[in-house]
């Protein structure tokens, strides 16, 4: 575990807003396919807990021969970039088949570029470039284990397909900087009301997406203050289901702050001639 102020944790949520059905059967430890991904283009804002906004962000979604290709991207006022694609397929389960970061700028403790590719059913080459401050630059390449439920970037697709009133647990790599799978409960909360629009509310899931560190890892953590804090999760429960908005840090040891989906405005009407 790196004790300096580290990005171990990257965003848990990029995957999904729009939905399709289909309900195929699941395989042992990854999360059945209830509905089909296809094409997106979400709008999103990055905010502070205060309501001031940090990012505004696009979540662009495409389906190629390869697989489902979903790109997150927040652009910071401050000129900072957060930049996360995940390459995955969807027969009978979500599978992680290729995973790209990369975040700089003054909003993050280090720039990071990090890479994973499935090349077999469990195994993965990856790469993980970083630079400390005022340091020189660290590669860390190798191979790795990946289960068929490692689920970066796919945390809000893989909750929208949960069936309802249903947790999980899954995993997600860590990157300290070589790549740690950790896993993490995927936790239903009681029913909740959120406002869609001026007046109209509609009902929503919270979820708690809480790691399992182990206890000696965890320990370790705790010693040097690295322990990833919970993220907080609203799906809209109605079928189809739909994300609403995520409480969480970008990197460990980062502030808590809300991504949220927005939608385009309308254009200004014209002034009424009398």
């Amino acid at each position: 575990m790196r004790t300096g102020r580290g990005w171990v944790w990257p965003l848990l949520f990029a995957t999904g807003l729009s939905v399709t059905s289909v309900a195929p059967d699941a395989e042992a430890g990854a999360v059945a396919v209830r509905y089909t991904e296809g094409v997106t283009h979400g709008f999103l804002t990055l905010r502070t807990t205060a309501g001031d906004l940090l990012a505004e962000g696009d979540l662009l979604q495409v389906v190629r021969p390869e697989g489902v290709d979903s790109r997150l991207v927040f652009h910071f006022k401050d000129g900072s970039l957060y930049d996360e694609t995940v390459v995955f397929t969807q027969s009978k389960v979500f599978t992680l088949v290729r995973y790209r970061l990369q975040q700089r700028g003054p909003s993050f403790p280090e720039p990071v570029e990090i890479s994973v590719d499935r090349e077999r059913d469990s195994k993965g080459r990856y790469s993980v470039k970083s630079r400390r401050a005022g340091g020189e630059a660290e590669t860390a390449t190798g191979e790795i284990e990946l289960p068929s439920d490692v689920y970066n970037g796919m945390f809000i697709m893989i909750l929208r397909n949960l069936p309802k009133g249903a947790g999980e647990t899954v995993h997600v790599l860590a990157f300290t900087p070589k790549p740690t799978l950790i896993q993490v409960e995927l936790i239903p909360q009681a029913a909740e009301t959120v406002l869609a629009g001026e007046q109209r509310r509609v009902p929503v899931t919270r979820f708690v997406l809480k790691p399992k560190l182990g206890l000696l890892r965890g320990a370790v953590a705790a010693l040097f203050g690295k322990t990833p804090p919970a993220y907080h999760c609203w799906i809209v429960t109605a079928d189809p289901p739909a994300f609403v908005a995520i409480d969480g840090p970008l990197y460990t040891g980062g502030p808590i702050w809300r991504f949220e989906a927005v939608s385009p405005r309308g254009p200004a009407r014209p002034a009424v001639r009398r």
